[in-house]
């Protein structure tokens, strides 16, 4: 008989992981499919938690990467957004539907989840496990081993393609079932619960709304700059402010060529972007955020600007703290007079 095929959605989460490994221990060949947005929250080792996890249980892995998509898809969801700007259910939508097209190229027999039932307020009760599948195209053909029992037979157990018996019917948002899956398995390595989207963090969430409402067309290099320095708007301009010398570097290897750059010529501080239309008032703010987060001791510094190299020299009276919190996208955070040195 030729073995059983299936796609594993595997985030890299612990739920996933399980589901995975229960899957394969049914005999069945699993390999493992993850869609790369531009919102994960890299790791220290550069791999990200399904790549961890592939690792961990070793099953081959499928990436795919899908800015542009995904980023159309963020900002007008059809099922709305979460807490902050997380589009849960749009969000599992999509990716089921990359799933889905991959499985057909390899002639998989079924997907799975590692969904669990109630752990998740917006996604996972019981209607929206079920309109998740349906606007993905697989009514009745998505499997979710952990809450399988709980939950309709799908057609890969109708078909006997996986044993319906040997899955489980683990529901709600207490996880100690799985953390005791965890140990049977012998599975030590897992991330905690809390999410490793940014759409999730308030702070990014500030961010990412602002782009959205001041650019009809925002790209992926706009959507990598919000992880990077302090943010600030004028209109219809935005200024970006680095915190440390790896985003001063970033931010002038990264600027645009439309985009003003700023340093200062003689005294610590960093590297500030300016987009959008280049007034004079304009410049002067983003010369003033320059200087109020350099090491200047003085009421008033020099300031160095331009596009392609700082051919230009402004001198700016230093901001009130209150003035650069008016500015700020969010309000993240105070400021703090020299923080891009430390």
């Amino acid at each position: 008989m030729t073995k059983v095929k299936a796609i594993s959605l595997l985030s890299g989460g612990l739920d996933s992981i399980l589901a995975t490994e229960l899957v394969r221990r049914q005999g069945i060949e699993v390999i493992a499919f993850n869609v790369k947005t531009p919102f994960g929250i890299p790791k220290k080792d550069g791999k990200s938690e399904a790549e961890q996890a592939a690792e961990q249980l070793k099953v081959p892995l499928k990436v795919q990467s899908v800015d542009k998509e995904y980023i159309q898809m963020l900002r007008h969801p059809k099922h709305g957004y979460g807490k902050n700007i997380n589009p849960c259910v749009d969000c599992k939508i999509f990716i089921l539907k990359q799933a889905k097209k991959y499985a057909k190229e390899i002639g998989a027999d079924f997907l799975f989840t590692g969904e669990v039932l109630g752990e998740r307020p917006m996604s996972q009760h019981g209607a929206a496990l079920k309109t998740i599948a349906k606007e993905a195209g697989l009514k009745g053909k998505l499997l979710r081993p952990l809450s399988a029992k709980l939950l309709a037979e799908t057609e890969a157990e109708k078909k006997g393609l996986i044993d319906r018996s040997k899955l489980l019917s683990i529901q709600g948002r207490g996880r100690k079932p799985q953390f005791e899956l965890a140990k049977e398995y012998g599975i030590t390595v897992y991330p905690s619960p809390a999410g490793g989207c940014l759409l999730t963090c308030e702070e990014y969430a500030k961010k990412l709304r602002d782009i959205f409402e001041h650019k009809k067309r925002v790209s992926v290099a706009d959507v990598a700059l919000l992880r990077i320095g302090r943010h600030f708007r004028v209109g219809e301009n935005k200024i970006i402010v680095g915190r440390n010398q790896a985003e001063n570097r970033f931010l002038a290897a990264n600027r645009a060529k439309s985009d003003y750059y700023f340093e200062l010529p003689t005294i610590v501080g960093p590297t500030t972007l300016l987009q959008g239309p280049k007034t004079k008032m304009v410049i002067e703010k983003a010369a003033q955020l320059t200087a109020f987060y350099s090491d200047a001791k003085t009421a008033q510094a020099a300031v160095k600007y331009g596009k392609t190299c700082l051919e230009k020299t402004l001198t700016v009276k230093l901001p009130q703290r209150a003035e650069v919190d008016k500015l700020r996208v969010g309000n993240e955070s105070k400021p703090t007079r020299g923080a891009a040195t430390q």
